[in-house]
């Protein structure tokens, strides 16, 4: 049975933005793809998988929170990211019906970061929270040249995850007290906040009232409200921001090149032209990856 399937799976999942990105794409390639939306709560993983892997028409699955973890497990094979990360975002089904997992989240994260204001080769960095997300952010500061990456938090304890990725990657790790965090903002290149919705409001307001000046950028991982308390702040500071969709197509771009190619290391046809679909498809500008992200798909 020809593989032309593929969805986005999550809990909830009906905001995602994936199956408009993806059709926009597979639309440029002329591939006749159904793209949809699963909603999977983790207790219902294990049942999920083993009907969906029987199926035999999948091609592969987009995997948002809470299922990354799960997803990095379930593989049966691993890209080097996913296992020091410990979470993929990305599920391929080979033609013999094995799986290999991906996180395309780190390479979305470096365009975002670096097609909204220049990156320095040794950059100050930091990341807002340190849950899953804050672990591929880890990495893709790592690879931007970044010597040591503060993360602020309000549970220290539940940093652990961040820590042991960052070993496992070679990158340095300061866990600071959230508390820091509104008056520390001013010394970095890059941000990024991998907080839900609204969960940096509070910071906002206090790094406001400071009335500090920034050269930097800062990436929110949530996108939607945009711009958040945080990004106006931010950008009224003088800071750039990038919108969590930007990342959100740059992450695709990967994907695509899975599910379209079997690997990640070869553009798709036209990719200029799928990416650019897919920035009109969610209404930003168009652009294409910036050139010094394009070599990360050759170190998986």
């Amino acid at each position: 049975m020809e593989r032309n399937a593929a969805a986005v799976l999550g809990h909830p999942v009906a905001h995602s933005l994936s199956p408009v990105l993806h059709t926009a794409a597979y639309r440029v390639l002329g591939a006749p793809w159904d793209y949809s939306r699963c909603d999977v709560p983790a207790q219902d993983w294990d049942r999920f998988w083993e009907d969906r892997a029987a199926e035999g028409h999948w091609r592969g699955f987009s995997v948002t929170m809470p299922l990354k973890a799960l997803a990095a497990e379930q593989a049966d094979e691993c890209t080097a990211l996913v296992r020091a990360l410990g979470v993929a975002n990305t599920l391929v089904f080979r033609a013999d019906g094995t799986t290999v997992a991906d996180n395309t989240d780190v390479t979305g994260i470096m365009a975002a970061l670096t097609a909204a204001r220049a990156i320095p080769a040794q950059p100050r960095c930091a990341i807002l929270g340190g849950g899953g997300t804050a672990t591929a952010a880890v990495a893709a500061l790592h690879k931007l040249g970044a010597p040591s990456i503060d993360v602020f938090t309000r549970s220290p304890q539940r940093a652990g995850k961040v820590i042991h990725a960052a070993g496992r990657i070679g990158a340095a790790v300061t866990v600071r007290a959230w508390c820091e965090a509104a008056a520390s903002l001013v010394d970095y290149d890059a941000v990024i906040s991998t907080l839900p919705p609204h969960g940096a409001d509070e910071l906002a307001a206090e790094f406001g009232v400071l009335g500090a000046k920034v050269n930097g950028v800062l990436l929110d991982a949530a996108y939607d409200p945009w711009p958040s308390a945080i990004a106006r702040s931010w950008r009224d500071a003088g800071g750039a921001i990038a919108p969590g969709v930007d990342m959100l197509i740059f992450q695709a771009v990967d994907q695509v090149r899975w599910f379209a190619l079997g690997r990640v290391d070869r553009p798709v046809p036209r990719e200029a032209e799928v990416t650019a679909a897919m920035c009109r498809a969610v209404d930003r500008p168009e652009r294409v990856i910036p050139e010094r992200v394009r070599e990360a798909h050759l170190d998986r």
